[in-house]
Protein backbone atom coordinates (compact mmCIF):
# COMPACT_ATOMS: atom_id res chain seq x y z
CA UNK A 1 0.00 0.00 0.00
CA UNK A 2 1.17 3.46 -0.77
CA UNK A 3 3.28 5.33 2.30
CA UNK A 4 0.27 7.94 2.40
CA UNK A 5 -2.98 7.61 4.75
CA UNK A 6 -5.39 5.84 3.19
CA UNK A 7 -8.65 7.44 1.95
CA UNK A 8 -11.84 6.09 4.44
CA UNK A 9 -15.06 7.03 3.84
CA UNK A 10 -17.59 6.32 6.61
CA UNK A 11 -21.70 6.07 5.02
CA UNK A 12 -22.93 6.55 8.80
CA UNK A 13 -22.29 8.41 11.89
CA UNK A 14 -20.52 6.08 14.92
CA UNK A 15 -19.92 6.93 18.04
CA UNK A 16 -17.68 9.81 18.72
CA UNK A 17 -15.03 7.53 20.24
CA UNK A 18 -15.05 6.01 16.97
CA UNK A 19 -15.19 8.82 14.89
CA UNK A 20 -12.52 10.03 16.70
CA UNK A 21 -9.81 6.66 16.71
CA UNK A 22 -10.97 6.62 12.65
CA UNK A 23 -9.50 10.14 12.20
CA UNK A 24 -6.61 9.91 13.90
CA UNK A 25 -5.31 6.91 11.78
CA UNK A 26 -6.65 7.67 8.38
CA UNK A 27 -7.70 10.20 5.87
CA UNK A 28 -11.80 9.76 7.07
CA UNK A 29 -14.69 11.35 5.50
CA UNK A 30 -17.24 11.23 8.09
CA UNK A 31 -21.06 11.73 7.45
CA UNK A 32 -22.73 15.17 8.77
CA UNK A 33 -26.12 13.53 9.56
CA UNK A 34 -27.24 10.32 10.79
CA UNK A 35 -29.09 9.10 7.18
CA UNK A 36 -28.32 6.74 5.01
CA UNK A 37 -26.44 7.87 1.78
CA UNK A 38 -28.10 7.50 -1.66
CA UNK A 39 -27.07 5.52 -4.52
CA UNK A 40 -25.33 8.29 -6.13
CA UNK A 41 -23.45 9.27 -2.82
CA UNK A 42 -22.55 5.45 -2.29
CA UNK A 43 -21.11 5.45 -5.85
CA UNK A 44 -19.34 8.54 -5.66
CA UNK A 45 -17.88 7.54 -2.11
CA UNK A 46 -17.01 4.20 -3.89
CA UNK A 47 -14.92 6.20 -6.74
CA UNK A 48 -13.00 8.38 -4.63
CA UNK A 49 -11.89 6.08 -1.24
CA UNK A 50 -9.66 3.60 -0.64
CA UNK A 51 -12.44 2.05 2.07
CA UNK A 52 -15.39 2.26 2.49
CA UNK A 53 -16.82 1.33 5.99
CA UNK A 54 -20.78 0.64 4.98
CA UNK A 55 -23.63 -0.27 7.48
CA UNK A 56 -26.66 -2.28 6.95
CA UNK A 57 -28.20 0.30 5.50
CA UNK A 58 -26.28 0.17 2.22
CA UNK A 59 -27.62 -2.34 -0.12
CA UNK A 60 -23.97 -2.64 -1.87
CA UNK A 61 -25.14 -5.23 -4.78
CA UNK A 62 -23.06 -5.82 -8.25
CA UNK A 63 -24.34 -2.80 -10.40
CA UNK A 64 -23.07 -0.16 -7.06
CA UNK A 65 -20.12 -1.72 -6.91
CA UNK A 66 -19.33 -2.27 -10.52
CA UNK A 67 -18.74 1.33 -10.64
CA UNK A 68 -15.47 1.35 -7.91
CA UNK A 69 -12.62 3.20 -8.72
CA UNK A 70 -9.76 1.40 -9.04
CA UNK A 71 -8.81 2.57 -5.45
CA UNK A 72 -11.36 0.97 -3.44
CA UNK A 73 -9.84 -2.58 -1.92
CA UNK A 74 -12.04 -2.72 1.38
CA UNK A 75 -15.44 -2.83 1.87
CA UNK A 76 -14.88 -3.15 5.98
CA UNK A 77 -18.27 -3.20 7.12
CA UNK A 78 -19.88 -2.20 10.07
CA UNK A 79 -21.80 -4.70 11.62
CA UNK A 80 -21.53 -8.83 11.49
CA UNK A 81 -24.11 -9.53 8.87
CA UNK A 82 -23.07 -9.42 5.26
CA UNK A 83 -26.14 -10.00 3.06
CA UNK A 84 -26.43 -6.79 2.16
CA UNK A 85 -23.11 -6.41 0.16
CA UNK A 86 -22.43 -8.81 -3.05
CA UNK A 87 -19.72 -10.45 -1.36
CA UNK A 88 -18.70 -12.19 -4.94
CA UNK A 89 -19.09 -9.27 -7.18
CA UNK A 90 -16.74 -7.50 -4.54
CA UNK A 91 -14.05 -10.42 -5.12
CA UNK A 92 -14.11 -10.36 -8.24
CA UNK A 93 -12.93 -6.51 -8.19
CA UNK A 94 -10.22 -7.48 -5.88
CA UNK A 95 -12.11 -5.68 -3.25
CA UNK A 96 -12.00 -7.33 0.05
CA UNK A 97 -14.78 -7.40 2.39
CA UNK A 98 -14.51 -7.54 6.18
CA UNK A 99 -17.31 -7.49 9.05
CA UNK A 100 -17.56 -7.34 12.86
CA UNK A 101 -18.59 -10.79 13.90
CA UNK A 102 -19.29 -12.25 17.68
CA UNK A 103 -19.53 -8.35 18.82
CA UNK A 104 -23.36 -8.43 19.53
CA UNK A 105 -23.92 -12.00 20.72
CA UNK A 106 -24.64 -10.89 23.99
CA UNK A 107 -26.47 -8.11 23.23
CA UNK A 108 -28.86 -9.72 20.44
CA UNK A 109 -29.40 -12.85 22.85
CA UNK A 110 -30.17 -10.56 25.68
CA UNK A 111 -33.15 -8.72 23.21
CA UNK A 112 -34.21 -12.28 22.18
CA UNK A 113 -35.05 -12.93 25.28
CA UNK A 114 -36.76 -9.73 26.02
CA UNK A 115 -38.88 -10.16 23.21
CA UNK A 116 -40.21 -13.57 24.59
CA UNK A 117 -41.49 -12.24 27.92
CA UNK A 118 -42.89 -9.34 26.38
CA UNK A 119 -45.06 -11.37 23.91
CA UNK A 120 -45.75 -14.24 26.22
CA UNK A 121 -45.91 -11.62 29.43
CA UNK A 122 -48.20 -9.08 27.78
CA UNK A 123 -45.82 -6.24 28.82
CA UNK A 124 -46.77 -4.30 25.93
CA UNK A 125 -50.38 -3.96 27.26
CA UNK A 126 -49.63 -3.73 30.89
CA UNK A 127 -47.22 -0.79 29.71
CA UNK A 128 -49.81 0.54 27.34
CA UNK A 129 -52.51 0.36 30.34
CA UNK A 130 -50.18 2.30 32.57
CA UNK A 131 -48.87 5.10 29.82
CA UNK A 132 -52.80 5.87 29.40
CA UNK A 133 -53.63 5.98 33.03
CA UNK A 134 -56.25 3.30 32.64
CA UNK A 135 -55.36 1.27 35.08
CA UNK A 136 -58.34 -0.04 37.54
CA UNK A 137 -56.07 -2.06 40.26
CA UNK A 138 -55.25 -5.72 40.76
CA UNK A 139 -57.32 -8.58 39.43
CA UNK A 140 -56.98 -12.37 39.20
CA UNK A 141 -58.00 -12.18 35.71
CA UNK A 142 -56.15 -9.37 34.03
CA UNK A 143 -53.07 -9.32 31.82
CA UNK A 144 -53.00 -13.15 32.12
CA UNK A 145 -50.24 -14.67 30.23
CA UNK A 146 -48.06 -17.65 30.55
CA UNK A 147 -44.78 -18.61 31.98
CA UNK A 148 -41.61 -19.58 29.88
CA UNK A 149 -40.57 -22.27 32.68
CA UNK A 150 -41.05 -25.20 31.14
CA UNK A 151 -41.50 -24.44 27.44
CA UNK A 152 -40.51 -25.76 24.20
CA UNK A 153 -37.54 -23.16 22.34
CA UNK A 154 -37.18 -24.09 18.82
CA UNK A 155 -33.69 -22.50 18.09
CA UNK A 156 -33.46 -21.77 13.96
CA UNK A 157 -29.51 -21.33 13.68
CA UNK A 158 -27.25 -22.59 16.33
CA UNK A 159 -24.38 -19.93 15.66
CA UNK A 160 -22.66 -17.56 18.38
CA UNK A 161 -26.20 -15.72 19.23
CA UNK A 162 -28.20 -18.74 19.41
CA UNK A 163 -26.09 -21.05 21.47
CA UNK A 164 -26.19 -17.38 23.33
CA UNK A 165 -30.00 -17.76 23.58
CA UNK A 166 -29.95 -21.33 24.39
CA UNK A 167 -27.90 -20.45 27.48
CA UNK A 168 -29.94 -17.93 28.89
CA UNK A 169 -33.55 -19.76 27.90
CA UNK A 170 -32.37 -22.35 30.18
CA UNK A 171 -31.98 -20.54 33.03
CA UNK A 172 -35.82 -19.65 32.68
CA UNK A 173 -35.89 -23.67 32.69
CA UNK A 174 -36.39 -23.99 28.92
CA UNK A 175 -36.48 -26.97 27.12
CA UNK A 176 -33.16 -26.64 24.78
CA UNK A 177 -34.45 -27.89 20.58
CA UNK A 178 -32.58 -26.59 17.75
CA UNK A 179 -32.33 -27.03 13.95
CA UNK A 180 -29.05 -25.91 12.28
CA UNK A 181 -27.25 -26.32 9.08
CA UNK A 182 -24.46 -28.31 10.85
CA UNK A 183 -25.21 -30.54 13.65
CA UNK A 184 -23.67 -29.02 17.41
CA UNK A 185 -20.26 -31.47 18.52
CA UNK A 186 -21.65 -33.58 21.32
CA UNK A 187 -19.86 -31.75 24.35
CA UNK A 188 -21.76 -28.75 23.10
CA UNK A 189 -25.03 -30.03 23.32
CA UNK A 190 -24.47 -31.84 26.28
CA UNK A 191 -23.77 -28.23 27.51
CA UNK A 192 -27.09 -26.30 26.26
CA UNK A 193 -29.12 -29.74 27.54
CA UNK A 194 -29.72 -29.12 23.48
CA UNK A 195 -31.90 -31.63 21.26
CA UNK A 196 -30.96 -31.67 17.36
CA UNK A 197 -33.79 -31.84 15.02
CA UNK A 198 -32.66 -32.72 11.46
CA UNK A 199 -35.69 -31.99 10.17
CA UNK A 200 -37.00 -28.50 10.21
CA UNK A 201 -40.81 -29.16 9.78
CA UNK A 202 -40.48 -31.87 12.33
CA UNK A 203 -39.21 -29.51 15.36
CA UNK A 204 -41.36 -26.29 14.39
CA UNK A 205 -44.58 -28.34 14.73
CA UNK A 206 -43.42 -29.32 18.15
CA UNK A 207 -41.60 -26.22 19.71
CA UNK A 208 -43.88 -23.52 21.68
CA UNK A 209 -42.06 -20.75 21.49
CA UNK A 210 -39.53 -20.55 17.73
CA UNK A 211 -36.49 -18.16 18.04
CA UNK A 212 -34.87 -17.01 14.52
CA UNK A 213 -31.64 -16.67 14.80
CA UNK A 214 -30.04 -17.65 11.31
CA UNK A 215 -29.03 -15.37 8.64
CA UNK A 216 -30.20 -14.22 5.47
CA UNK A 217 -29.02 -16.27 2.52
CA UNK A 218 -30.58 -17.49 -0.69
CA UNK A 219 -30.82 -20.60 1.53
CA UNK A 220 -32.57 -19.55 4.21
CA UNK A 221 -35.44 -16.87 1.70
CA UNK A 222 -38.67 -17.29 3.80
CA UNK A 223 -37.46 -20.77 5.13
CA UNK A 224 -40.62 -19.74 7.39
CA UNK A 225 -42.91 -19.90 4.65
CA UNK A 226 -46.65 -20.31 4.50
CA UNK A 227 -46.52 -24.01 4.58
CA UNK A 228 -44.01 -23.76 8.02
CA UNK A 229 -46.02 -21.79 9.78
CA UNK A 230 -48.91 -23.47 9.36
CA UNK A 231 -47.08 -26.81 11.00
CA UNK A 232 -47.14 -24.66 14.10
CA UNK A 233 -49.52 -24.78 17.15
CA UNK A 234 -51.73 -22.40 17.27
CA UNK A 235 -50.27 -21.13 20.92
CA UNK A 236 -47.22 -21.20 19.64
CA UNK A 237 -44.94 -18.03 19.30
CA UNK A 238 -42.49 -16.54 17.18
CA UNK A 239 -39.26 -14.45 17.71
CA UNK A 240 -37.29 -12.51 15.28
CA UNK A 241 -33.90 -10.89 15.93
CA UNK A 242 -31.56 -12.05 13.20
CA UNK A 243 -33.03 -11.08 9.61
CA UNK A 244 -36.73 -10.68 9.04
CA UNK A 245 -36.11 -11.88 5.03
CA UNK A 246 -36.23 -15.69 6.67
CA UNK A 247 -39.99 -15.00 7.37
CA UNK A 248 -42.36 -14.37 5.12
CA UNK A 249 -44.27 -11.36 6.76
CA UNK A 250 -47.61 -11.43 4.35
CA UNK A 251 -47.79 -15.26 5.31
CA UNK A 252 -47.15 -14.53 9.61
CA UNK A 253 -49.62 -11.58 9.58
CA UNK A 254 -52.41 -13.33 7.83
CA UNK A 255 -51.66 -16.52 10.79
CA UNK A 256 -51.49 -13.94 13.84
CA UNK A 257 -54.67 -12.02 12.41
CA UNK A 258 -56.65 -15.52 12.00
CA UNK A 259 -55.75 -16.94 15.67
CA UNK A 260 -53.81 -19.43 14.31
CA UNK A 261 -50.63 -18.00 16.19
CA UNK A 262 -50.49 -16.78 19.37
CA UNK A 263 -47.52 -13.88 18.96
CA UNK A 264 -44.41 -13.01 17.51
CA UNK A 265 -42.06 -10.58 19.07
CA UNK A 266 -40.38 -9.15 16.02
CA UNK A 267 -36.82 -6.62 15.92
CA UNK A 268 -36.38 -7.14 12.34
CA UNK A 269 -38.70 -7.08 8.56
CA UNK A 270 -38.53 -8.52 5.84
CA UNK A 271 -38.83 -5.09 3.85
CA UNK A 272 -36.42 -3.38 6.93
CA UNK A 273 -37.88 -0.11 8.31
CA UNK A 274 -41.00 -0.68 5.48
CA UNK A 275 -42.89 -2.54 8.00
CA UNK A 276 -46.41 -4.40 6.89
CA UNK A 277 -49.10 -1.86 8.53
CA UNK A 278 -50.87 -4.61 9.68
CA UNK A 279 -48.25 -6.06 12.14
CA UNK A 280 -48.34 -2.59 13.78
CA UNK A 281 -52.05 -2.89 14.40
CA UNK A 282 -52.38 -6.80 15.92
CA UNK A 283 -52.52 -6.80 19.90
CA UNK A 284 -50.61 -10.36 19.64
CA UNK A 285 -47.38 -8.67 18.31
CA UNK A 286 -44.15 -7.01 20.01
CA UNK A 287 -42.47 -4.46 17.44
CA UNK A 288 -38.78 -3.46 17.52
CA UNK A 289 -36.94 -1.15 15.72
CA UNK A 290 -34.17 -3.29 14.83
CA UNK A 291 -32.29 -2.28 18.39
CA UNK A 292 -31.00 -6.05 19.22
CA UNK A 293 -27.30 -4.52 19.10
CA UNK A 294 -28.79 -1.05 20.30
CA UNK A 295 -26.03 -1.23 23.38
CA UNK A 296 -22.78 1.38 23.51
CA UNK A 297 -20.59 -0.97 24.36
CA UNK A 298 -21.46 -3.22 21.49
CA UNK A 299 -21.34 -0.05 18.98
CA UNK A 300 -18.15 0.93 20.33
CA UNK A 301 -17.09 -2.86 20.10
CA UNK A 302 -18.14 -2.52 16.53
CA UNK A 303 -16.18 0.29 15.34
CA UNK A 304 -13.04 -1.00 17.25
CA UNK A 305 -13.37 -4.61 15.05
CA UNK A 306 -13.55 -2.21 11.97
CA UNK A 307 -10.64 0.09 13.03
CA UNK A 308 -8.89 -3.09 13.37
CA UNK A 309 -9.72 -4.27 9.95
CA UNK A 310 -8.77 -0.94 8.28
CA UNK A 311 -5.27 -0.68 10.03
CA UNK A 312 -4.53 -4.29 9.62
CA UNK A 313 -5.18 -3.78 5.86
CA UNK A 314 -3.23 -0.81 5.80
CA UNK A 315 -0.37 -2.67 7.47
CA UNK A 316 -0.15 -5.06 4.41
CA UNK A 317 -2.03 -7.64 5.79
CA UNK A 318 -5.31 -9.80 5.71
CA UNK A 319 -7.93 -8.42 7.93
CA UNK A 320 -8.46 -10.57 10.51
CA UNK A 321 -12.48 -10.16 10.24
CA UNK A 322 -12.28 -10.78 6.41
CA UNK A 323 -15.21 -12.58 4.94
CA UNK A 324 -14.93 -15.42 2.17
CA UNK A 325 -17.40 -17.19 0.37
CA UNK A 326 -17.04 -20.56 3.00
CA UNK A 327 -18.72 -18.40 5.75
CA UNK A 328 -21.20 -17.24 3.44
Amino acid sequence: MPSKRLSVVVTRRLPDVVETRLSELFDVRLRDDDTPMSKTELAEAMREADVLVPTVTDRLDAGLIGQAGERLKLIANYGAGVDHIDVDTARSRGILVSNTPGVVTEDTADMTLALMLAATRRIPEGLATMQSDGWQGWAPTAFLGGRLGGRRLGILGMGRIGQAVAKRARAFGMQIHYHNRRRLRPEMEEALEATYWDSLDQMVARMDILSINCPHTPSTFHLMNARRLKLMKPDAVVVNTSRGEVIDENALVRMLRGGELAGAGLDVYEHGNDVNPELRNLPNVVLLPHMGSATREGRVEMGEKVIINVKTFADGHRPPDQVVPSML
